[in-house]
């Protein structure tokens, strides 16, 4: 085989290829879960992220290599779900910069987009850590960098290329004491590697299937679970979502932006319009599409153009709802514009029904094995008729995807950074309507430094983490810090991880799941009382999967 440079219909099919394969190895992704629980889910993270561009790709008719890289960038852009998944959404829009300039990829082209990819992926990160995807993309890139000139054929560049990552990969053990003691190397510069394989296989032998029909039933399943509970029942405004993707003839100014977005507002609401290059992503709910087709048109090439009719949506949303809403107690409600509002991330009735008690206006179902993705945070944001939206994300690994959300919401949405549901129910009793929205942004941040989280969970394989030796099905306590105790009964296991918790403070409380009888949660919460009888001990339904209890101290 001799093959120098790809044109867009094979770099369009390898891309495909990647994605294919790294959702038929989403468990095995998630089985490399330093953590020993149900909820490793970083497979199942990038699988959904990279399906979402796939699926805009495969969509498309013969596109050029700046159609593909638009479908690829934006695509996993608003599929991004969870940190590998927001962190893989990076790599490929950096890697989309580069090669969207040119009308086929050559070895050096290829090199410059794993460079920008490495550069890009770095810095969407606070503090970066090595031993993680982002060590595996800078070893790509690096080898990349190395081989450029000496390579002539593509095969052999992506195989060297591809070794070196795994060399990388084989080594992070070394850079994270959490792997070595595991016993596993990391899931998210797996996962990357995996995709990379895929596309290197389909360079090799073109009879590989690309098949997307066949996984639209499990995207479907993977999804159903991460849903907006509380649909308003309030009249739509306008009544049409319209999207689209302007590919600019000239420079896109920050002059142009502005005269863009006040356009769009005077004919419109629920405005995104995000500058990616050459590229602009514009989102707007109206009565006049038209106008914004025409609009948008002024300035370059439309592709990805999307029109959906929101009353049509809305009244089958409402319907499918009505039950669940019914069974939170929230199908009274009347939404009205304020001035504040609150999305939460949450998942099992009983938290559902107490962050609803607190003021959320919605709640995502997500969490721990479902982080929403962006776009489910913006269809949110979009329902909410306030100035300003605050979002609880209430777990780490949905941090990334609702700052990305928040950078696309021309400054409407705001996170409150809680990573855990005690910091988010903390955070939502220190909001002060009285209070600006930067002082109350600072305010709820504070109020989660102050809470102190345990899980209590199983564990799903053998392992052993800080000494511990693990068996699958033991009782694992889970603190802010890593794991804590390991036992074989459910209560005594949350009891023993509160003792290594508790100094001196005031308020326990003990939200428990939907695998735990009440008459056992009662149990517990004597047992603590009496354990720590100068701290109040609360005890909540959570309803919550995965975690018997989640606890917290403050």
């Amino acid at each position: 085989m001799s093959i120098s440079s790809l044109d867009s219909a094979l770099a369009s099919k390898m891309f495909i290829a990647g994605a294919i394969k790294i959702n038929n190895k989403k468990e095995y992704i998630n089985e490399l879960n330093v953590f020993p629980v149900p909820d490793g889910d970083t497979g199942t993270n990038m699988s959904l992220t990279i399906l979402s561009a796939a699926r805009e790709v495969a969509a498309l008719d013969n596109p050029d290599m700046k159609e593909l890289f638009a479908a690829i960038s934006q695509g996993s852009l608003k599929g991004a779900r969870g940190n590998s998944g927001v962190i893989l959404s990076q790599i490929l829009r950096g890697l989309a910069r580069i090669c969207r300039e040119h009308d086929t990829l050559d070895i050096d082209i290829i090199t410059q987009g794993l460079v920008n990819a490495t550069e890009t992926a770095y810095s969407a990160v606070m503090k970066p850590k090595e031993g993680t995807i982002l060590t595996i993309i800078k070893a790509l890139s690096t080898k990349a960098v190395e081989i450029k000139d000496s390579s002539s054929q593509l095969d052999e560049f992506f195989k060297e290329v591809l070794d070196a990552g795994k060399d990388a990969l084989d080594k992070t053990p070394e850079m994270l004491p959490v792997l070595k003691e595991a016993g596993v190397v990391d899931s998210g510069g797996q996962g990357l590697i995996i995709i990379i394989e895929g596309a290197y296989e389909y360079l090799c032998d073109d009879s590989i299937s690309l098949d997307l029909e066949s996984l639209d039933s499990k995207k479907e399943s993977s999804s159903s679970s991460i849903n907006i509970t509380n649909a308003p029942k309030m009249e739509i405004t306008f009544g049409y979502c319209t999207e689209f993707i302007i590919n600019t003839n000239k420079p896109f100014t920050k002059k142009n932006e502005e005269s863009m977005k006040k356009f769009l507002s005077d004919i419109g609401d629920s405005l995104v319009c995000v500058v990616d290059g050459d590229l602009v992503k514009i989102h707007v709910h109206t009565d006049n599409p038209g106008k914004a087709i025409q609009k948008g048109l002024f300035y370059g090439e439309l592709t990805n153009l999307k029109i959906d009719n929101l009353r049509e949506e809305h009244r089958e949303v409402l319907f499918k709802n009505e039950q669940k809403r019914k069974e939170l107690g929230l199908d009274n409600i009347q939404p009205k514009h304020k001035k504040y509002g609150f999305i939460a991330i949450s998942t099992g009735a009983g938290l559902n029904k107490i962050f609803k008690e607190l003021g959320a206006d919605f709640i995502i179902e997500g969490g721990q094995t479902m982080n929403p993705s962006t776009d489910d945070i913006l269809k949110a944001v979009n329902r909410i008729d306030a100035d300003y939206i605050f979002i609880l994300p209430n777990n780490k690994n949905i941090l990334l995807a609702a700052n990305q959300a928040s950078d696309m919401s021309n400054g409407k949405l705001r996170v409150v950074p809680s990573v855990t549901i005690p910091q988010g129910v903390s955070a939502m009793i220190a909001f002060n309507e009285g209070e600006d929205v930067d002082a109350n942004v600072s305010e709820m941040t504070e109020a989660c430094k102050y809470i102190k989280t345990a899980n209590i969970t199983y564990a799903v394989r053998n392992t052993a983490i800080n000494g511990k030796d693990i068996k699958k099905n033991d009782i694992l306590g889970l603190g802010d810090d890593g794991l804590l105790c390991v036992g074989k009964n459910i209560n005594k296991t949350a009891l023993d991880t509160l003792k290594l918790m508790y100094d001196d403070d005031e308020l326990i409380s003990i939200y428990y799941g939907d695998d735990i009888k009440e008459k056992d949660a009662i149990k517990l919460q004597k047992d603590v009382q009496k354990e720590f009888p100068d701290a109040e001990v609360e005890l909540h339904l959570g309803d919550q999967p995965i975690y018997y209890y989640i606890m917290s101290i403050e």
